[in-house]
């Protein structure tokens, strides 16, 4: 019983960052630490990747370890995307938390 509740706990925690420091100085720093989708935040840059991404039926779709997979509306990010590049955040599961379209979408 403890066990299956401690898994439970990790699986409803927010994803472990994995910010070292090397992005403590980037101008663009305090934007990404503000990033939140429907799904939470999302953390900084140093937890997402650069992704490519497809649209289809009016959905974005992006590589997750090599499949293509849907991303559900609630990850997707409404703010303008300031990096310049699409980015994807994953959770412990590598199930999709946040998405960054390109910019100008």
């Amino acid at each position: 019983m403890r066990f299956a509740l401690f898994v439970l706990l990790l699986l409803t925690t927010a994803a472990p960052a994995r910010d070292d420091g090397r992005y403590a100085n980037s101008p663009l720093k305090q934007w990404f630490d503000s990033l939140k989708s429907g799904r939470g935040f999302c953390c900084s840059e140093a937890d997402g990747r650069e992704t490519e991404y497809d649209i289809r039926d009016s959905h974005y779709w992006v590589p997750v370890n090599g499949v293509w997979t849907e991303v559900p509306e609630d990850a997707v990010i409404k703010a303008p995307n300031k990096v310049g590049r699409p980015m994807v955040w994953l959770d412990p599961l590598q199930n999709i938390r946040c998405f960054l379209p390109g910019p100008g979408l």
